[in-house]
């Protein structure tokens, strides 16, 4: 079987093609032009570099392939990102969509997000009944994955063998790039996590997520969507089992809500005078006091979709990054 991942470099993308080699694939990346190849490093790939905005490029690229599984996209937390968010993540779909089209591939495996759907009230599930519309919901990087979503839904409805998977927080190990997780759980590491602030989100593993990737493209339905969430975690809870993991001390004061959104707008200005992520944005605030209340049901009927414990990845991940030097070795439990 041949596979062309888009976004291969990323932090699901990475660990799926680890996975797909296992299984015996024959796998094809498009990388763009310039960009790092260190989280592909050692893997028997073939690298095309391109840009899912130009459709030549994917012409040339899906050809004779069997699978295509479109992971390419921008996610941001700040504000000013919505044009190449658009650019990128709804008309590079929309790309994807007709090459794929056009070119007869078998399948097309799309990696949406759960921020695509509109959000029930708190303490209702969110799960594959709800509703994706762009108008219905908060924030540049959702809407332009709930828009790509229902391009690859248009393209279904016109034929298209696909299927699209809505993963939650993806955490884990092979995170080269350094998510916006991966940062929070680093700063940890590094002792410069002195407070938290209420909120819960749903995390789920990255391997889990490329599992079921693979299945999907294997054993899913053809039309459907499928959710693949985790473990909902509140910020306390994800500080204290780091703690356990670690022996570094959780931080104990807790910054009200308020007091976190009213500084929150300042995020934008510390990262253009500091050049480093700010943690808490708007838009992650109110990530985190939404709600992360998710069933993951479908998939687990589908093909015995089973989530491990947020403890066991935490622990891998921290172990990751001591083992490839981007955190000082501590004592692990």
């Amino acid at each position: 079987m041949k596979a062309v991942i888009t976004g291969a470099t990323g932090h699901i993308g990475n660990v799926l093609v680890r996975l797909l080699l296992k299984k015996g694939f024959l796998v094809r990346v498009i990388a763009l032009p310039g960009e790092s190849l260190e989280s592909l490093e050692g893997l028997e790939v073939e690298i095309i570099k391109g840009d899912i905005r130009n459709i030549d490029n994917l012409s040339q690229a899906f050809q004779g392939f069997d699978y295509v599984f479109h992971l390419a996209g921008i996610i941001s937390i700040l504000p000013g990102y919505k044009k190449i968010l658009e650019e990128v993540n709804v008309t590079g779909t929309r790309n994807v969509v007709q090459v794929c089209q056009e070119t007869g591939i078998k399948r097309l495996v799309v990696t949406s997000s759960i921020h695509a759907f509109k959000e029930p009230p708190k303490g209702c599930y969110i799960n594959e009944a709800c509703v994706v519309n762009p108008e219905s919901i908060y924030g540049d990087y959702a809407k332009s994955k709930a828009q790509a979503t229902l391009e690859v839904k248009k393209g279904i409805q016109n034929g298209l063998e696909a299927v699209i998977t809505f993963p939650t927080g993806v955490i884990g190990p092979y995170d080269f790039r350094i998510s916006e997780i991966g940062h929070l759980i680093l700063d940890y590491l590094k002792g410069k996590v002195k407070f938290y602030i209420d909120g819960a989100y749903d995390y789920v593993d990255v391997r889990d997520v490329a599992e079921g990737l693979y299945r999907l493209a294997i054993q899913g339905r053809s039309g459907e969507g499928y959710i693949l969430s985790g473990q909902q975690v509140t910020v306390k809870e994800m500080f204290d089992l780091l703690g356990e993991i670690t022996n570094i001390k959780s931080p104990n004061l807790k910054i009200p809500m308020l007091v976190a959104r009213a500084v929150a707008p300042l995020s934008a200005w510390w990262y253009l005078v500091t050049k480093s992520k700010p943690r808490f944005t708007p838009y992650s605030l109110f990530t985190l006091s939404s709600n992360s209340l998710v069933n993951c049901n479908k998939a687990k009927e589908a093909f015995g979709y089973q989530p491990r414990p947020i403890k066991e990845t935490l622990r891998d991940t921290v172990s990751w990054f001591y083992e490839t030097g981007k955190a000082v070795i501590k004592t692990i439990k």
